[in-house]
Parts: C-alpha cells; sequence; structure tokens
C-alpha cells in the first residue's frame, strides 16, 4: 500500500454498500419472476406498491420479492422522491383506527383470564402502525437491517425540515435498538493483517483524530496498539463502533507524542496503562444506540485476560465543548481572574488583562506560539477548564456539560488528569485550548461511579484536578 495514500471517502463507502444491495434485491426480484425496480414515484403508484408489499398474499418467496422490489424503488429515486415516499409511509400507514377501536372493545368486553389475555396481544397488534410491519420485512431480506440503518440517517437528516416524519424516525429507532441489541454483537480485534476493505473503513470512520495516511493507520495497528470493534450479524464487514488503544507506561498526556509514527515500538509486555484515545461511531443512523459503555468494559476485560502485565486502564480524550462554552462564558462576564494569574498575564502582555482581552487573546490559535503568553495563561486556562468540566450542567442541570464528559461519567469513569497542551493541533486548540484529559477506569469501582453520577450527578474527580478550582 502506498505510503501516502489519500484518505478513505465515508460517503463512498456508504454509496458503494447501497449500491451493492440494488444489485442484490434486482436478482431476488428477477428470479421470482419479477422485473425488477418500480421507478413510479407518483404518490398513488407509491401507495399503491406499499400496499401491495403489505399485502399478505403468495407464499414467503413472493413477499420477499415485493419486498426487494420496493426497497429497490427507493434506492433508484431521486432524493425529492424518496422524501414523498416516506411521507407517504409516515402518513397514510400508522395505526389503523378501525382496528384499534375494534380491538379496544373487545377489551373492555372481555370476560375470563384467557379472553382477557387474547384481547390484550390483538390490543397490542392494532397498536402497531402498520408501516413497521413494511420496515420488518425490509429487514428480513439480506443485508436489509444495514438498508434500514442507512434509511433511518436519511430520516435524521429529513426531520429537520420535515417534522411528520419524527413519528416513522421514532418507529425505526426502537426498532434497530432491538435488532442491535448488545447480546447480537460480536466483539472482534483488528489488526494490520484485516483485509484492506476494513482498513479502508477504519480510516474513513476515524472521528477523533484524523487517520493522514496508510502509514498512519499501520502506526495504530502496531504491537503496541490495539483496535476493537463491535460487529452485528446482519453486517459483518461494517464495524458499528470502534475503540484504539495504546499500550504504554504510565498516564499518556499528549496526543501528537501518542500518534507519532517515529516513536520506538513498546514490547507489550512492558507496558502497565491502556490508553483509551479514540472511540468512533461509524452508522450515523445508529445514533442514540448506545454502543460505547458495552465496548469499553468488554475491551477493559479482554485485555485484563490477553495482558495481565496492565495495572491501569484511562482514556486520553478531548474537551471538544470548552473552547464554547469559554467564549460564551467570557462574554457574559461569568469567569474571573485570580490575582496571580491577573499578575502573570499583565508581565507578559503589559496591561491588565480583562476577560475581553482574553477572549481577544483567544480568538486565533496563534497564542499557542506565543511560549510567554501561553505559559502565562496555563494556569486560568486549566481553572476553567475544571470548572467547565466540573461545574457546567447539560439541560438536565445534573450532568455534565461536555458530551465526552458526560459519556465517561456515565459509564463508570473518574476524572484523572487535566494535560497542557496535550493536542497542538489546529483542531484541539480551537475546541479545547489544546487541553485533554485522562478519564480512569477503575474496574473495582465503576458500578459505585456510574449510580453516583446517573443518581445524583455526582462527578468522582481526583485531587488533582479539583484543586485547581481553588
Amino acid at each position: 500500500m502506498a505510503k501516502k495514500a489519500s484518505r478513505p471517502n465515508q460517503e463512498g463507502i456508504f454509496n458503494n454498500s447501497l449500491h451493492s444491495l440494488g444489485r442484490m434485491w434486482r436478482e431476488i426480484a428477477r428470479l421470482s419472476g419479477r422485473n425488477g425496480s418500480n421507478k413510479d414515484s407518483r404518490p398513488n403508484a407509491l401507495q399503491t406498491q406499499i400496499e401491495a408489499c403489505l399485502a399478505e398474499q403468495g407464499g414467503e418467496v413472493s413477499a420477499r420479492a415485493r419486498a426487494a422490489q420496493l426497497a429497490q424503488s427507493y434506492l433508484d429515486f431521486s432524493a425529492k422522491e424518496r422524501l414523498v415516499f416516506l411521507q407517504i409511509l409516515a402518513r397514510n400507514f400508522g395505526v389503523e383506527n378501525a382496528k384499534f377501536n375494534e380491538a379496544f372493545n373487545l377489551l373492555k368486553h372481555a370476560s375470563g383470564e384467557e379472553e382477557l389475555e387474547a384481547n390484550q396481544r390483538t390490543l397490542r397488534r392494532a397498536l402497531e402502525p402498520s408501516r413497521v410491519a413494511l420496515l420488518r420485512k425490509f429487514s428480513t431480506l439480506q443485508s436489509g437491517p444495514q438498508f434500514l440503518v442507512e434509511l433511518r440517517n436519511e430520516l435524521l437528516e429529513l426531520k429537520k425540515a420535515h417534522p411528520e416524519l419524527r413519528f416513522l424516525e421514532r418507529d425505526l429507532k426502537n426498532l434497530l435498538i432491538a435488532w442491535f441489541d448488545i447480546g447480537f454483537l460480536d466483539l472482534r480485534s483488528i489488526n494490520w493483517d484485516a483485509p484492506a476493505s476494513l482498513l479502508e473503513k477504519l480510516g474513513a470512520y476515524e472521528a477523533v483524530h484524523r487517520v493522514r495516511s496508510w502509514h498512519d493507520l499501520k502506526n495504530r495497528l502496531d504491537a503496541d496498539r490495539r483496535c476493537y470493534a463491535f460487529f452485528h450479524p446482519s453486517m459483518p464487514n461494517e464495524p458499528l463502533i470502534f475503540v484504539e488503544v495504546a499500550l504504554v507506561n504510565g498516564l499518556a498526556s499528549q496526543i501528537q507524542v501518542l500518534l507519532d509514527v517515529k516513536a520506538p515500538v513498546l514490547d507489550p509486555g512492558e507496558a502497565d496503562t491502556a490508553i483509551f484515545y479514540s472511540i468512533s461511531n461509524t452508522q450515523p443512523g445508529l445514533a442514540g444506540i448506545k454502543f460505547g459503555n458495552f465496548l469499553i468494559k468488554q475491551v477493559v476485560d479482554r485485555l485484563r485476560r490477553e495482558q495481565p502485565n496492565l495495572k491501569q486502564f484511562s482514556t486520553l480524550s478531548p474537551i471538544p465543548g470548552f473552547m464554547g462554552w469559554l467564549k460564551q462564558s467570557l462574554k457574559e462576564n461569568e469567569l474571573d481572574f485570580k490575582g496571580a494569574e491577573q499578575k502573570k498575564l499583565k508581565a507578559v502582555i503589559g496591561k491588565i488583562p480583562t476577560l475581553g482581552i482574553l477572549s481577544e487573546q483567544l480568538s486565533s490559535i496563534k497564542w499557542a506560539k506565543d511560549e510567554p503568553l501561553a505559559e502565562a495563561l496555563q494556569t486560568v486556562l486549566k481553572r476553567f477548564a475544571a470548572i467547565y468540566l466540573l461545574k457546567a450542567k447539560g439541560r438536565d442541570s445534573a450532568h455534565a456539560l461536555d458530551p465526552v464528559a458526560h459519556f465517561h461519567l456515565s459509564n463508570g469513569a473518574s476524572i484523572q488528569q487535566l494535560n497542557w497542551m496535550a493536542d497542538t493541533s489546529g483542531k484541539g486548540l480551537r475546541e479545547s485550548c489544546g487541553l485533554m484529559i485522562n478519564y480512569h477506569y477503575r474496574l473495582d469501582r465503576i458500578e459505585r461511579h456510574h449510580e453516583k453520577y446517573s443518581g445524583s450527578g455526582k462527578i468522582t474527580v481526583s485531587s488533582t484536578v479539583s484543586g485547581l478550582l481553588k
């Protein structure tokens, strides 16, 4: 593989996958004696085609062919035609009122335990929108769940401008939650010997620290690195979420050092710490379906068994919401300087610093290259970051505002160490002033920390970080 190959394109991977599904479903329709995709996208024709697919006519082969034909029609439609299809499905294929009223009346007049149970089942079926039956038919096709994952991705975007689609999206989400239950997922280790197509997807899906070349990717899969992913049986070649791990000595405090392709490879048997430095969800259509907490816990358990020399498990995580919060807080005068901080800054900039001056200094990332200025800013920015992590709350007023902090704290981690100039990339400086944080996973305390945070919002934090507030 070329050392400087370009980064794979995620959208291209999706398009290729859907194109393959289209070929597959055309063949199903052809073998059943049907003519493949029906490209008539007029509302009446679409209504008829959906009704035909839902009709309980013919055997299983015939029903499968109708579902394949309808799914293929959808893939062949333009964006405007897809919207019409989804609007018809959302508006015209909900709960059937006549069936609901009949079932409800039967339940009201039920007598005896058996009749009551039977009528309850009838009512449950009547309460299910008919479109759910169609979605289930799609799921029975080969790679049908993959099609539905991408369909939900489209719905998540479309419902912003077309709120009438929100109930269809919710129905699909509930089905996906059941189909992608953690019990059905397979945890796999990925290394450099994996198929090139899978390695390409890792590069395309990496969401935290961009993979810049094949050489970069190979470094992340070296002997002192680990990569684990969840897969679903219906999507065996599509990782749903993956985590990248570095085996090191002590807490890692700088991501550029961790990702340095020229750094010597450490003997895994000599490492004492596993650093989780990137977790990436790969399927936007599975947003809101939680895999990450299970992934980390399973990986920790697996690493303990495979590398008994490992003594601690931590992350090196970004603080993506810090700069946005900081700028708003400075604008609204919600923060202040301590005397020593103000004195140190005054010695560098030649005048008494104000919140406005601080905001101006942080308006670009040039400050990070000015060593005296950066050194003078270190204390105040670390303190503000501690305030953000420990005090700033989300919409529920109980849990951390920062999404990465909320994720790890919900999983039972504690805040261990705040690292200065830990990510000096443009993205790291723009999002978090270069700060990163170690979330620590103590296996014997994960459940205790999870209960405290989930129940009352209590954050477990080291004295080093909490001391920054004083």
